[in-house]
């Protein structure tokens, strides 16, 4: 990426991306890894499709950390591992109950526990960001999408639920963020695949949709996602994740949110098959956005990159943007990532620590429910 004339211009656009890559490599491949070495990128977000095994895994994940060794700030690594459906890495770590099942616990402390041991156990694979907790409510049974990923069909539980889990991922030194906001749980399409719609009014959406994140907003989670769902009572134009009266007007001015806001992926389909990449970056840049999450491919998110940088570079308002947004995600890797080694190395006796006899007994009176069936969330190539 030589083309970049302003070297800290260009890293500050950087820390904005977070990024995919295929297959299931022991190293980084040379593309990322170039990246992460110059803060060409924030993060890397792994999937199913990246690992093959424990070993092969840590090996990944020391190298993408190795990589930014010289980067100013450590490098996000990611993973969606909520429980029951969506989990990424398998055995031997502990299987996870759905959410569904663990918000019915009669102790909500147990929340916590289940939380904080499912971080500790990515975080000794070298993941430092997860995406969860889920903090939509279940209040539609035909939603493809969301269902026994939720912790309740009511907004006060999701919100307690979503407190236990939060506190559980900072215990064990793992950032938490909350998705899918301002909510994904009475739709009946699935924003993988198409444009969902609530076409509830702003008090309905006060009552349910939105409580749990005020709620979180309030306990201070540092990151939340963005859903690629449109509201027409608040933008009639425009999906969450670019929307300006959404994310600033909603999220930062009425909530009070001034942590990070990161996309959902912006490969899926119902946003990439209505905007092409650089629409997406000049939207979610103005509407508040901090973190574009591309999963798939390099020549999209350098694109992104390249696009982002050039706006900025001739607009001193999206500079100011830009520069708003790599402070707030530096202040959070300062903060939340500060007790990390940088770069990580794996600690011994892993092998030890992942599934343990003590983290199987404490999830075990919660497994019963668990959907052992397909992962609604596993991205598809677009």
């Amino acid at each position: 990426m030589s083309e970049f004339s302003n070297v800290e211009l260009a890293e500050a656009v950087g820390q904005l991306f977070v990024v995919g890559f295929p297959d299931a490599p022991t190293e980084a491949p040379p593309s990322i890894r170039d990246a992460l070495a110059s803060s060409h990128i924030g993060g890397v977000i792994l999937f199913r499709r990246n690992i093959d095994d424990v070993d092969q895994l840590v090996a990944l994940t020391t190298d993408l950390h190795q990589a930014a060794a010289d980067a100013g700030e450590p490098p996000f690594l990611a993973v969606d591992q909520e429980g029951g459906r969506v989990v990424r890495i398998g055995p031997p770590l502990t299987p996870l109950p759905t959410m569904r099942s663990l918000g019915s616990a009669p102790d909500l402390r147990d929340v916590a526990r289940v939380s904080e041991m499912l971080a500790t156990e990515i975080r000794a694979l070298g993941f430092n960001l997860n995406f969860a907790p889920v903090l939509d409510v279940d209040t539609n049974p035909d939603n493809p999408v969301i269902g026994d990923r939720a912790f309740s069909d009511s907004p006060d539980k999701v919100a307690r639920c979503g407190a236990g889990f939060m506190l559980g991922h900072h215990s064990a030194g793992v950032i938490p963020c909350g998705k899918h906001f301002p909510g994904h749980g009475d739709t009946v399409t699935d924003s993988h695949r198409d444009l969902p719609r609530l076409m509830h009014d702003e008090e309905r959406l006060e009552e349910v949709e939105l409580y749990p994140f005020r709620r979180a907003v309030a306990a201070e989670i540092p990151m939340l996602m963005t859903a690629h769902v449109q509201l027409p009572a608040v933008d009639a134009f425009h999906p969450a994740t670019l929307s300006t009266p959404i994310l600033d007007g909603l999220l930062r001015k009425k909530l009070g949110f001034d942590g990070v806001v990161i996309t959902d992926c912006l490969e899926m389909k119902a946003v990439a098959d209505r905007y092409d990449i650089e629409e997406m970056i000049d939207l979610g840049i103005e509407a508040g956005v901090d973190i574009f999450l591309i999963c798939h491919t390099e020549e999209k998110w350098r694109a992104a990159h390249r696009h982002l940088y050039e706006r900025a570079t001739a607009e001193d308002k999206i500079r100011a943007r830009v520069e708003e947004s790599a402070n707030r995600v530096r202040k959070l890797k300062t903060d939340l990532l500060g007790h990390w080694p940088h770069p990580w190395k794996p600690r011994e006796g892993l092998h030890d620590l992942i599934g343990r006899a003590d983290h199987r007994a404490l999830v075990e009176p919660f497994l019963d429910d668990t959907d052992g069936g397909s992962d609604p969330t596993e991205p598809r190539q677009s």
